[in-house]
């Protein structure tokens, strides 16, 4: 699969660092290595910032600002659908 996605993605992974938290990251980690494509994947554990954006049930994934999951892990497919949406 040979994705062509050219601008650069910001992805976001808001939680405080619970198994959760972290196994959300790894997938969206693996689904930005497995597309190949440019990210900056950010992960935010500050409960002020993560409140102020409305999540209330960590963990949540961002992609580019828009909130795409919150309360469930998607996995490493879901994440790569989304990534190329």
């Amino acid at each position: 699969m040979n994705m062509d996605i050219k601008a650069r993605v910001k992805i976001e992974v808001l939680g405080t660092g619970c198994a959760k938290c972290k196994r959300l990251l790894a997938n969206a980690e693996q689904a930005v290595n497995d597309l190949k494509i440019d990210a900056d994947i950010v992960k935010v554990d500050d409960l002020v910032e993560i409140a102020s954006r409305g999540v209330m049930l960590p963990p949540a994934l961002f992609i580019n600002g828009e909130l795409r999951a919150e309360g469930g892990i998607p996995d490493v497919n879901e994440i790569k659908a989304m990534l190329t949406e």
